[in-house]
């Protein structure tokens, strides 16, 4: 197993077993004192902003694209996943597709409201990045777009992108030994007030660890890569040990890379971000063995008034539980193929819908995030519910970081 230290003295101070290494040399002051850096992309990772019109749309929208390493049997492949929205506050997702040409990106749909055949082919954008300012041009649909890439204004709050990976043998005295691979990309905040940023990437931490509850300490992006790394690494080995064939089985360790390729994911996107508020999704992946893997998506919001996390609680009133399940219900039916009369449980696996505290705010509505299993099969995947705020605005809290007229004072 090979370590490679990133030497990045920032607002985390970044040092972990990395893939694809990289290092910057402190700067000093005058008295000798070494001054922290900001947090910078890791290589083949980058966060961008982008406007455009697109085909057919009277509205522009904005696109959040983050970039990283794609995968370990994928090398130098960057993947994308991007979220855009227009003036409605409705957030679409995008997911991207490995391509040779590294100016190049393709992304597809994977919102259902923009497919174009639920049995069909999905929505693809072809672009193709652009010497100079680095906007992005191609296809959307098959019809011309450029994308204008959004410069961050000086000193503001924007985020690097910082990737850690590794892998171990299953059997490290084998030669055909399968392998297990583990990987985190994390958001990092920077620029801003420091106050806030240190607020905010404290709770971004917390919830990229998966806690639950307000108040706990955060760990390090460092320490806390090296804890997963360490846990994954340690339940793999125990795994492959119970399993390892026989001396005489003939079909010997080849036999069992397929089953013991395990692999651990997890990645932060922003899902959206306008004026005061920001949303980001922690998404897990997960393989030890079996015919698929397990994924989630996480939603968070922030007040990027304060940097405070915003939790269901936060944002609903307690009279909302008793509301929302109706309101939820009209707006899956046409996302799962059902019709306005038609029985929640012909295509889901409730009769009514529950309400998720999986759940993330836009200046627009809401999104309640369902996962794999949780109300639907697995070939569904995640269904994602939105509901706009002229249907939510009397259940929501006040004081959340929406237009002032978003929300019924009581």
């Amino acid at each position: 197993m090979k370590c490679s230290s990133l030497a990045l003295a920032g607002l985390l101070g970044l040092a972990a077993c990395n893939s694809q290494p990289a290092s910057t040399p402190p700067t000093t002051a005058a008295a000798g004192a070494t001054l922290p850096l900001p947090p910078t992309n890791s290589p083949g990772a980058a966060y961008r902003v982008y406007r455009a019109l697109l085909p057919g749309q009277a509205d522009s929208i904005t696109l959040h694209l983050v970039a990283a390493p794609r995968s370990f049997d994928a090398t130098g492949i960057v993947g994308h996943f991007g979220s855009y929205y227009g003036l409605d506050g409705h957030p679409y997702t995008l997911q991207g597709q490995p391509s040779a040409a590294p100016d190049s990106v393709v992304l597809f749909e994977t919102s259902p409201e923009k497919a174009i055949d639920p049995n069909g082919p999905t929505l693809y954008w072809r672009l193709r990045r652009q010497a100079g300012r680095g906007d992005l041009a191609g296809t959307v649909g098959g019809q011309p777009a450029r994308l204008r890439l959004v410069q961050p204004v000086a000193g503001a709050l924007t985020f690097a992108v910082r990737y850690f990976a590794d892998s171990a043998a299953a059997f490290p005295k084998e030669v055909k030994s399968p392998h297990g691979h583990i990987s985190l990309q994390a958001l990092v905040p920077t620029g801003g007030d420091a106050a806030l940023r240190e607020r905010l990437t404290d709770n971004m931490l917390l919830d990229l660890r998966g806690d639950t509850l307000d108040g706990l300490p955060p760990v390090a992006l460092p320490a806390l890569y090296k804890q997963q790394r360490q846990q994954f690494f340690k339940e793999y080995r125990e795994d492959a040990a119970d399993t390892r064939p026989a001396p005489a089985d003939t079909a010997g360790i080849g036999a069992y890379a397929p089953g013991l390729s395990y692999e651990d994911q997890t990645n932060t996107y922003v899902l959206y971000r306008q004026t005061n508020l920001l949303s980001l999704a922690f998404f897990r992946y997960n393989y030890s063995g079996g015919a698929h893997g397990a994924y989630s998506s996480a939603a968070a919001s922030y007040d990027l008034r304060t940097g405070r996390r915003l939790r269901y609680a936060d944002i609903f009133r307690p009279e909302a539980s008793q509301q929302l399940p109706a309101l939820l219900g009209q707006a899956v039916r046409p996302l799962v193929g059902l019709a306005a009369t038609d029985p929640l449980d012909k295509q889901l696996f409730v009769k009514q819908m529950p309400v998720t505290h999986n759940v993330y705010l836009t200046t627009g509505g809401a999104v309640f995030i369902y996962q794999p299993y949780e109300i639907a099969a697995y070939a569904q995947g995640e269904v994602r519910v939105f509901l706009p705020l002229a249907k939510i605005s009397p259940l929501l809290r006040e004081g959340l970081p929406l237009p002032s007229s978003s929300v019924v004072a009581r």
